[in-house]
């Protein structure tokens, strides 16, 4: 597997749109560019620690107590630092994902399981999935939607997964970056079961929904308060900069453009399946911000020549040479 192998590389391939990062299709609000100016002012003196007016405003947002909260540079550092935390011995995660789960637990040492999602069955999280979990698991990830694929879980098959998951005593971590941007992340979400399993942990981030990759900022949120010590303990200290906390700020005031953006997803969504279909791509049915799709080999580096960036997803396991992933942007961009 090769490491740290991402979309949105456009320092390497300058002067090419860039499909490969999956971030709102508006860019980032001009609320949150102001915010990360204003916050210049303070460049000087260090971030505050444990970022309170931070972890106060994502508490709000998502309707959960500030103590339930963590925050990282990024999603992908929490997931380094649960893993650190934990120091689990052998975890489980479905492949292709995202890459950075399989990383994190190998830094620490964990044999790391596999699960392959088949082509056949169309990339998605079967039911047999449930008779992979076994008592010597410390940890399971699972990406809702999934990273690449695009494809989402049931939310009562994953009630199922968490609840053998506590009665096998397994830390059930589920990424819930994308959630946003589908049709109803209400029906899919596992936040209202925070409260009965202690053994759940929910990823999110602002990279996405915002389009703030390069601020990095991400959040956990669990009611496990040992495994929330535990994290910060192996945490860096000022490990969110100051202006990262003023744009996350801003960021969550903007109701109204991530439902635009939202909005605008589903439709052009719909309109680049169809444009990839018609040259005659085959692709798959993902439900988020990006679409999944299997094409010639050699596209990444035709679409490179043509001045677009796609992500070439052949470095995911359980993937090979063929698949790739483009983010949803606006009408024109597609259309161009």
């Amino acid at each position: 597997m090769t490491k740290h192998v991402h979309g949105g590389n456009i320092y390497t391939y300058k002067n090419c749109l860039d499909f490969s990062a999956n971030c709102n299709p508006l860019g980032t609000p001009e609320s949150v560019k102001q915010a990360v100016r204003d916050s210049l002012e303070y460049m000087k003196d260090y971030p505050q620690v444990g970022y309170a007016p931070l972890k106060k405003a994502i508490a709000e947002y998502e309707g959960v107590a500030s103590e339930s909260v963590i925050c990282g540079n990024g999603a992908a550092e929490l997931v380094f630092s649960l893993c650190q935390a934990v120091k689990p011995k052998k975890a489980l995660i479905p492949v292709p994902t995202f890459a950075e789960y399989e990383q994190a637990l190998t830094s620490c040492g964990c044999e790391v399981e596999h699960v392959l999602l088949r082509e056949e069955e169309g990339f998605s999280l079967q039911d047999s999935f449930i008779n992979w979990l076994h008592r010597d698991l410390d940890m399971v990830f699972l990406c809702n939607p999934n990273n690449p694929t695009g494809i989402s879980i049931d939310r009562e098959f994953l009630f199922r997964v968490l609840r053998v998951c506590r009665e096998m005593d397994i830390l059930l971590v589920v990424d819930e970056c994308f959630l946003d941007f589908m049709e109803e992340p209400g029906r899919y979400t596992l936040k209202a079961q925070l409260s009965r399993y202690h053994n759940l942990f929910l990823l999110k981030a602002f990279t996405k929904r915002y389009a703030m990759a390069g601020i990095r900022l991400g959040y956990g949120i669990t009611e496990n308060t040992e495994l929330l010590d535990a994290m910060t303990q192996v945490t860096q200290p000022w490990n969110i900069s100051v202006m990262a906390q003023a744009a996350g700020i801003a960021a969550l005031k903007e109701t109204a453009y991530v439902e635009e953006g939202r909005q605008m997803v589903f439709r052009e969504a719909k309109y680049l399946k169809e444009e990839l279909q018609r040259l005659g791509m085959e692709v798959f049915p993902s439900e988020a911000n990006y679409i999944f799709f299997h094409g010639p080999e050699n596209l990444f580096e035709i679409c490179v020549e043509q001045g677009v960036l796609i992500r070439d997803c052949s470095n995911y396991s359980g993937l090979r040479k063929g698949y790739y992933r483009v983010a949803v942007r606006t009408h024109e961009e597609i259309r161009n």
